[in-house]
């Protein structure tokens, strides 16, 4: 078992607000650590192995004895790093942001890739040929995503009930939109306004459905609910998103990875892109044609409503079934033990000889 192979070994977990966590800290050898504090590059600075799902920031580098594995977060519609050509961004011009990949591309060590199509695309967005990290990918699906093919039903009722959703024959929507570049404010940081009118909503669906809100992590804005109690649970500062997909009968997000991951329940899918043109056209651009996915792609609210109402007659069709066999192939369940044989496993036999 990977417990007692590991058993020796020490895990520091970063995180802002450190008293939410400490309960991690009952685990064998784990101890929670401020993110940004004296403590944190200090543990840096002495550990093996690295492991990041986002950019490290740019003053953190690993020394030449240490591993950076980087999981990133999910397969990539929207272009990235050095793939950009044009880019609406209000924090970094084109130019900066390619410096910063750049910087990331050196730190690597290990790379993890879903997919060949996800290969393909982590290369030339860090320009990973140009530093000769191309070899650094591990194509062996992702970790994180192995509860999604491994989950029993009692961890659906498990999960339902901290948010006290009992007995009820009511289906679950998770609507997980991502963030845009060019929503930024001063001292506040990345906005968004909730692109969709809750009242229409719950005057079309309440007496069958319940929401469940997600906002990405990178947007700072509040968003207040209350006047939608029981319809509406606003589950943005919820850790595992995972959890959130193991109970919700289905996805409605516009251009996040995440339908990818979701897409491995085969459960239905909306995309609700109610500002394509712009996002695709001067905000990022996609790597996808949207006709290749197998998932409705709503405008506007009309068309949303009209497509949730859809779902009740959903079937996993041949094309979302071509669409996993791409994507999703690796996530099988197995990842971690493949991910941890390809990295850790592997440095471990180098230290031997």
């Amino acid at each position: 078992m990977l417990t007692e192979e590991y058993s020796t070994y020490k895990f520091i977990w970063f995180f802002e607000n450190i008293e939410k966590y400490k309960s991690l800290e009952k685990n064998r050898n784990t101890k929670i650590v401020k993110k940004g504090s004296r403590a944190q590059e200090k543990y840096m600075a002495k550990a093996k192995y690295w492991i990041f799902n986002y950019r490290a920031l740019d003053h953190q580098f690993p020394k030449k004895n240490q591993i950076f594995i980087q999981c990133w977060h999910g397969t990539p519609l929207k272009r990235l790093g050095c793939d950009l050509e044009y880019s609406d961004n209000a924090m970094n011009s084109l130019k900066e942001i390619r410096k910063k990949y750049a910087l990331d591309a050196k730190k690597i060590t290990y790379f993890l890739s879903p997919n060949s199509f996800s290969t393909e695309k982590f290369i030339s967005a860090w320009n990973l040929k140009k530093f000769k990290k191309e070899n650094s990918i591990v194509e062996e699906g992702y970790p994180r995503d192995d509860i999604l093919s491994t989950y029993k039903e009692e961890d659906v009722k498990k999960i339902k009930e901290k948010f006290n959703i009992k007995n009820t024959k009511k289906k679950i929507i998770l609507y997980a939109p991502t963030w845009r570049d060019n929503s930024h404010q001063s001292e506040i940081g990345y906005t968004y306004q909730v692109a969709v009118d809750f009242d229409k909503l719950r005057e079309s669906l309440e007496k069958d459905y319940i929401i469940l809100f997600r906002a990405h992590y990178l947007v700072k804005s509040s968003f207040d609910f209350k006047k939608y109690d029981g319809f509406v649970y606003d589950v943005s500062d919820y850790d595992d998103i995972n959890e959130l997909y193991i109970i919700s009968d289905m996805l409605i997000t516009d251009y996040s990875s995440v339908f990818f991951d979701y897409a491995i329940l085969k459960k239905p899918i909306i995309l609700y892109m109610y500002d394509l043109e712009e996002y695709r056209d001067k905000l990022r651009g996609f790597y996808l044609s949207l006709s290749s996915l197998p998932f409705p792609i709503a405008k506007n609210e009309q068309e949303l409503l009209r497509e949730i109402k859809k779902t009740e007659h959903f079937s996993y069709i041949k094309k979302y079934q071509q669409f996993n066999k791409i994507y999703n192939q690796l996530n099988d369940g197995n990842a971690t033990q493949r991910v941890v044989g390809r990295c850790i496993n592997n440095e471990k036999s180098k230290e031997k000889n």
